[in-house]
C-alpha cells in the first residue's frame, strides 16, 4: 500500500438491521477534494452492496421498530473538507426522498427511535447565546471573554464545551413540522441515550450529581414529555450505554473507581433495577439497592462480568434470549462475546465467542436471532459479516496488504509479552520501525492500520508491541505502569523488538522508532534510555513532561496524577523532556497546532531542548488539526505526513 492509496479505503461504521433489510454506512477519504465522503448501503444476503443514499455524508443510519424508516444523519463535504454539522434526516425504507428532520446550529447526534416509530431522541452541543455564530456578524475572534470556573471545560475534537453544553432532544420525526425539543438543560453533559420500554422515559449517562465536574457517571432518566432528570442507577465509578429491559432492569457498561484513579479500568457489563415512573417498582431494596445519605433509596447495579479479564469495548450492549452480547478487548482483539443469562462476575473463558476471532469488532446489532457486525482485519478496514461469514468486499481494491505475524518474547523480570511483525515482500533483511501505539491503555492487535501497510509497502518491517499498561490482557496487566511509566513498559518493547529482530528478514543494524501520543512519550524515552538501539526517532503528539500537561491538556488536570502520582519531582523523573540531554540521535518532533489532549506546548518545549543541546531534531507542525491527524485529519494532511514519514526513515534508514 502506498501513500497515496489512502484514497482506497471504504470505511464501514455502523450497521443496522430489520428483516431483510440491512444498512451500512460507509465513509472514504478523498484527498483531491480534501473531504471524507460517505453515503449508506444496503447489503443484500446475497450479492454485492447496493448504494442506498446519495447524499456527500451520510451516516449512522437506523431503521425504526415498525421497520418502516430510516434516520440517519447527512452533512454537506463543505469548506476545504471540514463541512457542515450533520443534520438529521429520515426516509422510508421502501426508498424515497430524504426529509430533512433537524436544522440546529451545531447539528444532530445519532438518532435513537422510539419505540412508537414516530420520535427520535438524540444529543447534541447548544452553544451560549452570542457564541459559535449564533450572533450574525460575530465570528469567533470577536465573542466575549471566556469566562472559566471549572477543571473540565474543553475536550479533544470539540474544544470548549462549558459554554456549549450536550443536551438531550426528543423530536416527532413523522409531524409535518418536525420541532426538536430540548429536555435537558444545566451545566452539565448527557451521553448514549435509549428509551425506556413505554417511550415514557430517555435512559442517558450524566456526570454525578449533574456536576459537570465529576470524573463519576450515573443513569438518569429524563421524562420524554419533559421535566427534570431522576436518579436511576447510582455507579460505582462511570456508567455508559443504559438499556432498559422490558421486565424492569436496565443493563449498562460501567468501570469502578473512586476520585480521579479512573485510569485503566476494565470495563464491564452490569445490571440494575429500574425504578421510575412505575417502572420496575419493588417493595423492597434488594440486591440492586441501598440507602443514600439523605434517606432516600439509592439503586446500584451488579457486575455481571469479571473485572480483572472482561474489558468491554464502548459499544452499546445488546440483550437476547440467552444472555447479553458484548464487545470484548483481548490480547489485541476485540470479540463479540455472549455474557450467559443469570451470569455474575463472570470470567472471560465463561463468555462463548460469537464472532471476531482475530479481528476487531467495530460495531454490531441483532433483529431476531440474526446477528451482524461491522469487522476488521489485518487486511480490511472493515466488512459487514455474519457468523456465518462476511457479506461485502469493501476491501478488495487495496493493493499489497501484508499479513501480521504473532510474536512473543519475555521481558526483563520475566514476564510474557506479545506484539506482532509485518514484514515486507522479499527475503531482506529489511530496515526495522518499531511503533508504539498510545494510551497507555489501548492496544495494537488483529485490525486494519494504514500506517503498517504504508510502511511495509515502502520496505520496511514494522514492530507492534502491546507492553504493560496496555489494555487487552487483564486490568492489573494495564496498571502495572501507574506510578511506573519507562520501567516495565519500556523493557516490554525492547524485549519484543528483540524477539522481532531474531527474524532474518529484520536488518539489526538499521532500526527506527515512533510512535503517537503515550508511543510519542515512549518514543522520546526510549530516545533518551536507550538511544545507541536507534539510528532515528519520529516523536508524535507526544507527552513529554507532565508537569506542564497538568495545566495544558484537557485532561491533564487528572491524567497526570493518576498515571504520575501528585508529587511534582516524580511527575518530572518520568518525563522524557527532563531526560533530553541524554538524546543525541535524530529526532523528528511531530505535532499538530489544535491538539489539546497532548498541547502543541509539549512539541515544542522537546524541540527548544533538543536544539539547545545541539541534537539534530526537527519540527514538523500540522496547522489546523488536533490529536486525531493520522486517523481522521483532513486527507490531504494525511497524505502528507505519510510522505514526510518515509522522507525521513529513506535519510535514516537507508
Amino acid at each position: 500500500m502506498r501513500p497515496e492509496d489512502l484514497a482506497l479505503l471504504n470505511v464501514p461504521g455502523s450497521v443496522t438491521l430489520h428483516g431483510d433489510l440491512l444498512l451500512v454506512d460507509v465513509a472514504r477519504p478523498d484527498p483531491e477534494a480534501d473531504a471524507y465522503l460517505g453515503s449508506l448501503w444496503r447489503v443484500p444476503a446475497e450479492g454485492p452492496p447496493v448504494r442506498f443514499t446519495f447524499g456527500e455524508r451520510d451516516s449512522a443510519p437506523r431503521v425504526s421498530p415498525d421497520g418502516a424508516w430510516v434516520a440517519f444523519l447527512r452533512a454537506a463535504a463543505g469548506d476545504e473538507g471540514k463541512g457542515g454539522e450533520p443534520q438529521l434526516y429520515v426516509m422510508p425504507t421502501g426508498g424515497g426522498d430524504a426529509r430533512p428532520v433537524t436544522d440546529l446550529p451545531l447539528g444532530a447526534g445519532v438518532p435513537v427511535w422510539a419505540p412508537d416509530s414516530r420520535r427520535i431522541a438524540f444529543v447534541t452541543r447548544v452553544a451560549e447565546p452570542g457564541r459559535y455564530g449564533t450572533e450574525e456578524g460575530v465570528g469567533a475572534a470577536a465573542e466575549a471573554p471566556r469566562r472559566i470556573t471549572g477543571l473540565r471545560y474543553r475536550t479533544e475534537g470539540v474544544g470548549f464545551t462549558f459554554d456549549r453544553r450536550q443536551a438531550l432532544f426528543v423530536v416527532n420525526a413523522l409531524a409535518d413540522v418536525p420541532r426538536p425539543v430540548r429536555l435537558t438543560e444545566g451545566p452539565y453533559d448527557v451521553e448514549s441515550p435509549g428509551w425506556t420500554p413505554d417511550g415514557e422515559h430517555v435512559l442517558v449517562s450524566a456526570p454525578r450529581d449533574l456536576d459537570g465536574e465529576s470524573l463519576h457517571t450515573d443513569v438518569y432518566a429524563v421524562p420524554s414529555g419533559g421535566g427534570a432528570p431522576i436518579l436511576a442507577v447510582r455507579s460505582d465509578g462511570s456508567a455508559e450505554h443504559p438499556v432498559a429491559l422490558p421486565g424492569g432492569e436496565v443493563l449498562y457498561l460501567g468501570t469502578e473507581f473512586s476520585g480521579f484513579d479512573a485510569m485503566a479500568r476494565n470495563v464491564g457489563l452490569y445490571r440494575a433495577p429500574l425504578r421510575i415512573g412505575g417502572i420496575g417498582e419493588s417493595d423492597g431494596i434488594g440486591e440492586g439497592g441501598g440507602i443514600g445519605e439523605s434517606g432516600e433509596e439509592v439503586v446500584t447495579g451488579t457486575r455481571l462480568t469479571e473485572e480483572e479479564s472482561v474489558d468491554c469495548e464502548r459499544l452499546p450492549p445488546v440483550p437476547r434470549k440467552d444472555g447479553v452480547l458484548v464487545a470484548v478487548r483481548t490480547r489485541g482483539a476485540i470479540e463479540l462475546r455472549l455474557v450467559p443469562s443469570g451470569a455474575l462476575g463472570a470470567p472471560l473463558e465463561k463468555l462463548a465467542q460469537v464472532l471476531g476471532e482475530r479481528a476487531r469488532v467495530k460495531a454490531f446489532t441483532t433483529c431476531g436471532e440474526r446477528i451482524v457486525a461491522v469487522v476488521s482485519t489485518p487486511a480490511s478496514p472493515g466488512e459487514v459479516v455474519t457468523p456465518g461469514g462476511a457479506l461485502t468486499d469493501f476491501a478488495g481494491a487495496l493493493p499489497g496488504i501484508r499479513p501480521l505475524r504473532e510474536i512473543t518474547a519475555v521481558s526483563a523480570d520475566g514476564y510474557p509479552v506479545h506484539g506482532w511483525l509485518a514484514l515486507p515482500e522479499g527475503d531482506g533483511p529489511h530496515p526495522v520501525l518499531l511503533n508504539v501505539h498510545g494510551g497507555p491503555f489501548h492496544q495494537h492487535g488483529w485490525s486494519f492500520l494504514d500506517e503498517t501497510q504504508v510502511y511495509t509497502g515502502a520496505g520496511y518491517a514494522v514492530v507492534l508491541p502491546n507492553p504493560r499498561g496496555s489494555c487487552g490482557y487483564g486490568q492489573a496487566h494495564g496498571r502495572s505502569v501507574i506510578g511506573a511509566l519507562g520501567t516495565v513498559d519500556a523493557d516490554d518493547v525492547l524485549a519484543l523488538l528483540d524477539a522481532a529482530l531474531a527474524a532474518p528478514e529484520c536488518d539489526t543494524e538499521r532500526v527506527g522508532v515512533m510512535g503517537g501520543s503515550y508511543g510519542g512519550f515512549m518514543t522520546s524515552w526510549l530516545a533518551a534510555h536507550h538511544g545507541d538501539r536507534f539510528r532515528a526517532a519520529w516523536s508524535e503528539r507526544a507527552v513529554n513532561a507532565w508537569d506542564s500537561f497538568t495545566g495544558s491538556s484537557d485532561i491533564g488536570w487528572f491524567f497526570a496524577e493518576a498515571y504520575c502520582g501528585p508529587d511534582l519531582e516524580a511527575q518530572r523523573a518520568m518525563s522524557p523532556l527532563y531526560q533530553a540531554d541524554r538524546i543525541t540521535l535524530p529526532f523528528a518532533v511531530v505535532h499538530s497546532e489544535d491538539d489539546i489532549r497532548c498541547p502543541v506546548e509539549q512539541a515544542q518545549r522537546m524541540f527548544v531542548a533538543l536544539r539547545r543541546n545541539g541534537t539534530p531534531a526537527e519540527f514538523l507542525l500540522f496547522p489546523g488539526e488536533g490529536h486525531e491527524l493520522t486517523r481522521s485529519g483532513r486527507p490531504r494532511h494525511r497524505l502528507q505526513r505519510f510522505e514526510a514519514v518515509l522522507e525521513w526513515w529513506s535519510r535514516h534508514l537507508s
